[in-house]
């Protein structure tokens, strides 16, 4: 899947799930929990132990499901996303901006989304060509923020991750956000490895987000 396609791909879908697990084992079956579910974007965040190796794994099991894409979380780095890369992540997300790891994305053509918090901070992820930016920790701003840096930067992609959950979706998706990252609110079940009520989440937030996103549709 190439870059453009990557992108359309995670539009698409929506909801991106920040994965985050104590073992590969254990981040596979979060993922097809997730997966069944109907959340068909994950981000892998290389607080996992072997992420790599987990990312191996999981585009592996998965390579022949449309519009699955499994990318990288929590890449501080260069080498780390250049190792994500090669593990077979479709796409690199970052808590921060680096201009060598936007270099490595842009060279070997993957979709980077780094961390920012600032106006000035988006503008030097977008000349350094990330398509979209991830607001991080959302939560602390708030979807005001959103729509007022859009009103001098309309271009800016905007991902919200951090507080994102089934209350305020809404209220991201009515300021112009059209992929959000959620964690927490969404995983949280895991943590007593309750993988059904992970997949039970996962359709939750796919049937609000696709509701809230078509009736936005709709006022526009």
């Amino acid at each position: 899947m190439n870059k453009i396609c990557i992108l359309q791909a995670l539009e698409r879908n929506g909801i991106v799930a920040v994965l985050r697990a104590d073992s590969v084992e254990k981040a596979i079956a979060i993922a097809d929990a997730l997966i069944i579910g109907g959340i068909k974007s994950i981000e892998l965040t290389f607080t996992v132990p072997n992420a790599d190796l987990a990312i191996r794994k999981i585009t592996t099991k998965f390579k022949d499901q449309e519009d699955v894409v499994i990318g990288a979380g929590t890449v501080l780095d260069a080498p780390t996303a250049l190792i994500a890369k090669m593990a077979g992540a479709q796409f690199i997300v970052a808590p921060t901006f680096d201009k060598d790891t936007a270099a490595m994305c842009n060279l070997y053509q993957i979709p980077y989304i780094p961390g920012c918090m600032t106006v000035n901070e988006m503008k030097t992820a977008l000349k350094a060509g990330a398509e979209v930016i991830k607001l991080f920790p959302s939560n602390v701003v708030g979807p005001a923020f959103v729509k007022d840096v859009k009103a001098p930067l309309p271009q800016l992609e905007i991902m919200p991750s951090g507080g994102v959950n089934l209350d305020n979706i809404g209220d991201w998706i009515n300021v112009g956000c059209k992929i959000l990252g959620v964690g927490g609110s969404l995983l949280k079940p895991a943590e007593k490895n309750d993988f059904e009520k992970v997949t039970e989440n996962a359709r939750h937030y796919m049937q609000k987000y696709n509701q809230l996103f078509q009736i936005q549709k709709i006022k526009n």
